[in-house]
């Protein structure tokens, strides 16, 4: 048992893979104190979604969640038929029944170890502001993903509704977004979890570069800065790693796909302590 409660972090648990949902019904906190903070892409169906958030709030002190891509799929096997807003609202209120923590309530405060500091779940979501070389407009660069062989599955499955568009709803969540990050208590640090990165850097290692335009948005490139973060948690690339942009640490806490963690040495990832930092749990 870990003697001093640690802020810990997970994403892209994607437990509709059987190897990945064992992996999360094995998850356990090591001091009854722990908070997870899950940045997104817990599954794609409902139930899924619902599961895996019910059994973490049941084992950690406390449970925040910002939503990914996949959250937001409507896939058609899926019975619970929501789309765009309306679906990322019903998760939201589960959320709320059992005390989960997203990104539309009050910013919690961690006092443990490496506190106080502000939680804030953030839902930005992209809009196609990560292009590829060479070209200068969304058309352009969603054309040149096409020619690569190179498209979100998100085209598809996650609907802007009642926005016109995905870049749309991104517009709007910024606004939201920077409106709550302002009134926030200006003397604390922050701890920012969002299921993209909120710079474009970590998309460079990209084994396929096109990918990045579905991947965060340019306009909360200094966001880091501008909200006094004390490290940006996030997923979505599955490349777990931890770096550091203008002296603030960012990490990538993804589990990702069982072909990708399954090929790489030692165990699968685990939740990974943000504060105090520290080596992902065991």
């Amino acid at each position: 048992m870990i003697s001093t409660p640690r802020l810990l972090a997970i994403s892209d648990l994607h437990v509709r893979h059987p190897e990945n949902r064992e992996i999360v019904e094995r998850l356990q906190p090591e001091n009854d104190g722990d908070w997870l903070l899950v940045a997104g892409d817990v599954g794609e169906f409902m139930a899924d979604v619902e599961w895996t958030l019910r059994l973490l709030s049941e084992r950690y002190a406390k449970v925040v969640w910002a939503p990914g891509n996949h959250e937001l799929w409507t896939p058609a096997e899926d019975p619970v038929r929501l789309r765009g807003e309306a679906r990322y609202r019903h998760i939201v209120e589960f959320c709320r029944s059992l005390g989960v923590v997203t990104p539309e309530d009050p910013y919690l405060v961690w006092r443990g170890a490496g506190g106080p500091v502000t939680v804030a779940p953030l839902f930005i979501g992209y809009d196609y502001t990560f292009r590829p070389q060479g070209t200068t407009t969304m058309e352009q660069a969603l054309d040149h993903a096409d020619e690569a062989g190179v498209v979100c599955t998100d085209e598809w499955l996650l609907h802007p509704d009642p926005y016109p568009s995905r870049e749309a709803w991104c517009a709007a969540r910024i606004a939201e977004t920077e409106r709550r990050l302002a009134g926030r208590d200006p003397e604390l640090a922050t701890v920012l979890v969002n299921h993209y990165p909120l710079v474009r850097d970590p998309t460079f290692v990209l084994r396929y570069p096109e990918f990045a335009l579905w991947c965060g948005t340019e306009r909360t490139a200094k966001w880091h800065q501008r909200f006094n973060a004390a490290v940006m948690v996030y997923g979505h690339l599955h490349i777990p790693r931890s770096t550091c942009y203008d002296g603030v640490p960012f990490e990538e806490v993804s589990l990702g796909y069982p072909r990708e963690w399954g090929r790489r040495e030692g165990p699968p990832p685990r939740p990974r302590a943000v504060l105090p930092e520290g080596p992902p749990t065991a």
